[in-house]
């Protein structure tokens, strides 16, 4: 199963940890009383759906985003649901799950035309005309 098909299929869900918390997102006095922060923990590690060469390829990706004990955290507190608040947790894991095994396109070296370069010297000689004509004033 390649890494798309794990994405569009939602096969890492098994492998998740939640967390609720209180939140400081909306919610008026809702807020004090209700958990509905919600955290995703998921350890690159431990997982069994994930190739060597994945784990491999997240662990340098996100070198950044992971903490000592090997996770990698999300979160969200924009809605006051719960429930909500997870599934937007599960979308934010699998947007940047995509976005990490996205290959960047190479480069490919251009030359510049022949107006451009003839533009950019006929610029380059009004500049230095100016700057000639700063010069002393002999009287």
């Amino acid at each position: 199963m390649t890494i798309q098909q794990k994405i569009k299929n939602q096969a890492l869900n098994s492998e998740f940890e939640f967390q609720a918390s209180r939140s400081s997102g909306p919610g008026g006095q809702n807020v004090n009383k209700v958990n509905s922060k919600v955290q995703l923990f998921f350890n690159i590690q431990a997982s069994q759906i994930l190739s060597e060469e994945e784990k491999e390829l997240l662990l340098e990706k996100w070198l950044n985003k992971i903490d000592s004990t090997g996770k990698i955290m999300f979160q969200c507190q924009e809605k006051r649901s719960q429930n909500q608040n997870k599934e937007i947790t599960i979308q934010k894991f699998y947007d940047a799950l995509s976005s990490a095994f996205e290959k960047k396109k190479k480069r490919k070296a251009t030359k510049p035309t022949k107006s451009a370069i003839e533009t950019r010297i006929k610029a380059k000689k009004s500049t230095s005309q100016k700057k000639q004509n700063r010069g002393k004033v002999d009287w």
